[in-house]
C-alpha cells in the first residue's frame, strides 16, 4: 500500500510529444521531475494486491485567502462521507478571497433526495472544517 506520483516508463501511441510553441515547458513539466519517466501530473495509490487508484491531479492547487489547497485533499475528505460516491472540486473567481472552491459534482449513494439536498451541505462543511480547516469549507455544494 503506497501513494505517490503516477509516472510511466515507456512511450505509448497518442501520448503528448510537446506543447505548442513551448517545447521547453513540455520537457520541464513532464520529463524533468522524474528523469527516465513521463510524469502524468496525477497522484496514485497502489494497493498491496497491485491495484491502482488515481487520487487526483497533483498540480491542481486553489489559492483561498492566501492558503494553498489541493483539490484532491478536499475531494478525499468529501468522499469519506457516507452519502458520497464521488466528488470533484474546482476553483472559481471570488471577489474577496481571490479564488473560492466548491465540490461541483457529487455522485451520491443515498436514496432520500431530501436528505441529500437539505443536510448534506452542512455535514460536508463541518467535515471539511474539522479535517482540513474552516477556510477550506465549501461555499456551494452541487449535487448532480
Amino acid at each position: 500500500n503506497i501513494s505517490g506520483a503516477l509516472c510511466i516508463s515507456q512511450a505509448w501511441p497518442g501520448m503528448a510529444r510537446t506543447i505548442y510553441n513551448d517545447h521547453k515547458r513540455f520537457l520541464e513539466t513532464y520529463l524533468t521531475p522524474y528523469p527516465g519517466f513521463f510524469f502524468t501530473g496525477d497522484g496514485v495509490y497502489r494497493t498491496s494486491e497491485g491495484y491502482y487508484q488515481l487520487t487526483g491531479r497533483l498540480d491542481d492547487i486553489i489559492n483561498i485567502s492566501g492558503h494553498r489547497l489541493g483539490t484532491a485533499e478536499v475531494e478525499d475528505v468529501v468522499n469519506h462521507h457516507v452519502a458520497v460516491a464521488e466528488s470533484a472540486v474546482i476553483g472559481y473567481p471570488h471577489e474577496i478571497k481571490g479564488e473560492g472552491k466548491m465540490p461541483v459534482f457529487l455522485s451520491l449513494k443515498c436514496l432520500s433526495w431530501g436528505y441529500c439536498t437539505a443536510t448534506l451541505t452542512a455535514e460536508l462543511r463541518e467535515l471539511i472544517s474539522k479535517k482540513i480547516a474552516k477556510y477550506a469549507a465549501p461555499e456551494y455544494v452541487q449535487v448532480t
